[in-house]
């Protein structure tokens, strides 16, 4: 019903505009009593077959929402409820931030993609933390933390430990983001002595605490083959947790979409079902290189229960989905965990 009544109602609409009007209207009725309840047991599949231990944390199910879709952390009981089994907020920073000039976010359907250039527009993490507050499911949250626009790369260190020290009593792991390609320089922090730099400085913070909280790497997909052995030998030589692979990508390579139609969309992150063969191909290199036990959590263009399964057998643990979900609707969560279950059944 959602892809033959309600997407094609949906995506008459400005992408960004309906976004934020289905948010609205999800936080409202959220906050009916009974409603989050009544998704959960529609959406929800419940299995030991379906369970993950990594790093330490036990996941109900390897399904999780990939950073970008709830930023500030407004529909975190909501996702629970529709079957994910984590749900990873931001791109946070330690400021408000507006992002990007609109229009920024643009549906290919040709594709089953989108080109989005946000800019990390948040409302700042302290707003973030006041609504994981008031939180009620026990869902595992990731916090994905990133820096001002304003502030330059050589200060980014103070940004990626505020946001860390201001969510570590409400998270269960955080992600490193300096992957995103829509913030001007960010992406220089993924060369070699900046991303050791920053990730030594956010695991020590968390071996600082009472209780270790896991530090994650996410990475672009457009990494060369040197560029992608750095990050390898970085995420030994820190000890880092593991690594998300990938972001959106700065490709437009391979495309339906009339050539004029994506260049009159200009810059910005490809995610969605262009994607699928270079994550896929990203994360089984890391498996490779990395070991058997090094968690990898995979996403990008993860549009079907049978991506979702490949991203696993290419070695991931753990997928991530976003542009899938936009294009699939509420129960994709759900159809992957039905199918996963089914084949750990067989």
């Amino acid at each position: 019903m959602y892809k033959i009544l309600i997407r094609p109602l949906l995506f008459l609409i400005d992408p960004e505009r309906i976004h934020h009007m289905v948010f609205s209207v999800l936080q409202m009725k959220g906050r009916i009593p009974g409603f989050n309840r009544m998704l959960r047991a529609i959406f929800t599949i419940e299995d030991p077959t379906l369970e993950r231990v990594l790093f330490g944390l036990r996941f109900k199910n390897p399904v999780g929402l990939a950073a970008g879709l709830d930023k500030d952390a407004r529909l975190t009981d909501t996702m629970a409820s529709l079957g994910f089994g984590f749900v990873e907020i931001g791109t946070l920073t330690p400021k408000p931030q507006p992002g990007n000039d609109a229009p920024r976010l643009f549906r290919l359907p040709q594709d089953q993609a989108l080109i989005n250039r946000m800019g990390f527009n948040n409302e700042g993490v302290a707003a973030a933390v006041q609504r994981l507050k008031a939180r009620k499911s026990d869902v595992l949250i990731g916090g994905n933390i990133g820096k001002n626009k304003v502030t330059p790369n050589e200060e980014a260190l103070n940004d990626y430990g505020y946001c860390f020290e201001a969510l570590y009593p409400y998270v269960d792991y955080f992600v490193i983001n300096v992957s995103s390609p829509n913030t001007p320089g960010l992406r220089e922090l993924q060369e070699k002595e900046p991303l050791r730099k920053l990730l030594q400085y956010v695991i020590g913070l968390s071996r600082s605490k009472p209780a270790y909280k896991p530090v994650l790497l996410k990475i672009a997909p457009d990494l060369t083959q040197t560029q992608l052995d750095d990050i390898i030998a970085i995420l030994q030589e820190t000890n880092t947790d593991g690594v998300i692979a990938t972001n959106t990508t700065i490709s437009r390579e391979g495309l339906c979409t009339a050539s004029t139609e994506v260049a009159a969309i200009g810059n910005g992150g490809l995610s969605g079902k262009p994607l699928a063969k270079r994550a896929t191909e990203v994360i089984a290199y890391l498996r490779n290189q990395l070991g058997k036990s090094f968690p990898i959590i995979g996403v990008g263009g993860i549009m079907s229960p049978e991506d979702a399964a490949e991203k696993l057998n290419a070695g991931a643990d753990l997928v991530q989905v976003y542009t899938g979900f936009i294009y699939e609707g509420p129960s994709f969560a759900m159809k992957i965990n039905k199918h996963l279950r089914k084949k750990a059944l067989r």
